[in-house]
């Protein structure tokens, strides 16, 4: 069968094919750049516990561990007052924390891109091909054919096809899916230095700082970084005025200034703290920094109609874009990449069902969307500064504002907690299970286990290839793994899991949040819980097996009975050719990277050229293009940031 071709090697493609890699599928990265990544201390990218569990088993673990860094605590101050500190739990060996203190992960993203690179190139299951710029695509029931321009410039024929080629997406394009929203949500200055500041290896959100006006939507935030340095952040005002060296440098100057004027033991504690005597420290100058990068980050709010045409995916910011509010649009590409990746691995191994590869859209799509959603929402309230609309909202006004800004950054709440897929076409049809703390479709906490080898690992190191099977056995922690192996529900239990329809492993843990003994979890490969079970309960178990694969609402295929077609996901688009594929091809493996030139008959293609791309920033503009499906319950079409400025 040929290899998966994989569009853009930022690190949502490049951890793409890495992943597939790892479940034995073999791809192609078509790269239109000479492959040198440029270092840019200021791009930076904050990864929250499941997308760095997820680099971290793609072979970057020393990366992050190196070039990254976890904040020691997290402070929201406003004025000259503290609000808030939150202490995270030092990292040790076992990463024996709770998971609402465990900090996130920043690093540059040219050191994560960087790592994956090198991750690839130890992998005979994939190939970066650079300079291959994709002109064109046509897409038959049995494969996809992308002809690149440039040096290598030529025919590729694959199984799938995804495009991770960021926000001008020249897969969108040639798919003719829109690409609508807001552009311009908001600017920010950005800076990279060195220098010491009162509170070393804390991140800090100063909202209101005194050195800027103190007035409503100004706005600062301080992130350390390895070997010394911080990254700065400065909302900049509406409009379009340009940022010159000599206004950064001084929004530099009065920043570090404003914030060694107080002593640390000023901005000490958590209960809201005292301001200073007018006047004091005013005298103290700049502390020294050597300034290495700078930047404006406009923030754009977009949702592509569609994420699948046929054998077609769109991921990361070909998908979407986001960023307000600490939402960093790379941990939703990383989540796009781990949920695609195990399903195109069921689909290419085993042949393909139209639930499974739908259900990627349903999922992610949903996902974001409502992310978006909850950001449209909260933007204006949190920016305007009037006390009373936000009370009508949320009581407490100063309270509520920083603690929705502080949970967006944290990767915490609507603004950024880790998706939830409880509308999952996935979900089995099976009555519900015990109650835990982890409700169905959530991603499961990251507990200790004990794999069948014998071996203590944590939950989230397993995951990634198959289904796993979580048994809460109090007390096996203390019996040696030949006893326990083979008394209690281990046998029932080993023999139920080597007839399900798919791979899976059994896992043993002492204990989960919520869960009583003898409970079993049922957890997909991406880490989101299937279900719960009281026990084991064989047929149940199969039956969640087949919903996880796609083969759980009608005919094998996960076809609508009686159809001869598979049921539409909700906000799907309706060109055609867009349900063209499905059944995973016909005939066995064939080389990887097989180059053959279509020759055109029965291709499906969508339309070329797709939309313009707009004048001001890094999407597309576009309307209510003729890829929208009906109304959705995740996307409803009156909602206003689904739409571009001029409709």
């Amino acid at each position: 069968m040929d290899p998966v071709i994989i569009v853009g090697a930022g690190p949502v493609g490049l951890s793409l094919s890495l992943a597939l890699a790892r479940l034995g599928v073999p791809s192609v990265v078509l790269d239109e750049t000479t492959g040198q990544e440029d270092t840019r201390p200021a791009r930076t990218a904050v990864l929250r516990q499941d997308t760095a569990a997820f680099v971290s088993r793609l072979g970057c673990a020393d990366t992050l561990e190196t070039a990254g860094t976890h904040w020691t605590a997290w402070r929201t101050m406003r004025r000259r007052r503290l609000l808030e500190r939150i202490a995270f739990a030092p990292q040790t060996p076992d990463g024996a924390t709770a998971p609402a203190a465990v900090s996130p992960v920043h690093l540059p993203q040219h050191a994560l891109t960087r790592a994956l690179r090198a991750a690839l190139a130890d992998e005979k299951l994939a190939e970066v091909v650079t300079g291959s710029r994709l002109a064109d695509l046509e897409q038959d029931e049995h494969g996809v054919s992308a002809q690149t321009r440039g040096p290598n410039g030529t025919w590729w024929r694959g199984s799938y096809l995804i495009g991770c080629d960021g926000p001008r997406s020249t897969v969108r394009k040639l798919l003719d899916i829109r690409f609508p929203g807001r552009t311009a949500v908001e600017r920010h200055a950005v800076a990279a230095l060195r220098c010491e500041l009162p509170w070393p290896g804390e991140a800090l959100l100063h909202r209101s700082p005194p050195r800027h006006g103190g007035g409503p939507g100004n706005e600062v935030s301080a992130r350390p970084l390895a070997d010394g340095l911080w990254r700065l952040d400065w909302l900049l005002p509406p409009g379009r005025e340009l940022v010159t060296p000599d206004a950064l440098v001084a929004r530099i100057r009065d920043s570090l200034a404003g914030w060694t004027t107080e002593s640390p033991a000023d901005a000490a504690g958590t209960d809201g703290g005292t301001a200073p005597a007018p006047g004091r420290g005013h005298g103290r100058l700049v502390p020294p920094y050597d300034l290495l990068d700078t930047g404006v980050h406009t923030v754009h709010h977009r949702l592509a109609r569609c994420w699948r045409q046929g054998r077609a995916f769109l991921a990361g910011d070909a998908a979407h874009l986001l960023g307000a509010l600490g939402t960093q649009g790379l941990d939703e590409g990383l989540r796009d990449a781990e949920n695609l990746a195990w399903k195109l691995g069921l689909a290419w191994h085993h042949g393909a069902s139209e639930v499974l590869l739908d259900s990627y859209q349903a999922e992610r799509r949903g996902a974001v969307a409502a992310r978006l959603r909850a950001a449209d929402q909260a933007l204006p309230l949190l920016r305007d500064g009037r006390s009373a609309r936000w009370r009508t909202v949320l009581p407490g006004a100063v309270r509520g504002r920083s603690t929705l800004l502080t949970d967006g950054h944290l990767g915490r709440g609507p603004l950024g907690a880790p998706p939830v897929y409880a509308r999952t076409p996935l979900a089995p049809p099976t009555a519900e299970g015990p109650v835990v703390e982890t409700p169905p479709g959530a991603a499961v906490t990251d507990v200790p286990v004990t794999a069948s080898d014998g071996s203590a690992v944590r939950l989230r190191d397993r995951l990634g290839k198959g289904l796993l099977v979580v048994l809460v056995a109090p007390g096996t922690g203390v019996w040696d793994r030949r006893h326990w192996q083979s008394a209690g529900l281990m046998p029932r239990l080993t023999e139920a899991v080597d007839a399900l329809p798919m791979d899976a492993e059994i896992l043993v843990t002492e204990a989960y949040p919520g869960a009583a003994a003898h409970t079993v979890l049922l957890v997909r490969p991406d880490g989101h819980l299937v279900t719960t079970l009281s026990g084991v309960r064989p047929a149940e178990m199969a039956a969640c097996a087949n919903a996880v694969r796609g083969r759980a609402y009608g005919g094998e295929d996960g076809q609508e009975p009686g159809s001869g077609r598979a049921p539409r996901t909700e906000g799907a688009g309706d060109s055609a050719g867009s349900r063209d594929g499905g059944d995973g091809g016909a005939g066995g493996r064939e080389a990887r990277g097989r180059e053959a030139k279509s020759g055109g008959s029965g291709a499906d293609r969508s339309g070329a050229g797709g939309t313009a791309d707009s004048g001001s920033g890094d999407a597309d503009s576009g309307g209510t293009g003729r890829g929208e499906g009906g109304p959705s319950a995740v996307d409803p079409v009156r909602t206003s940031m689904f739409h571009s400025e001029g409709d």
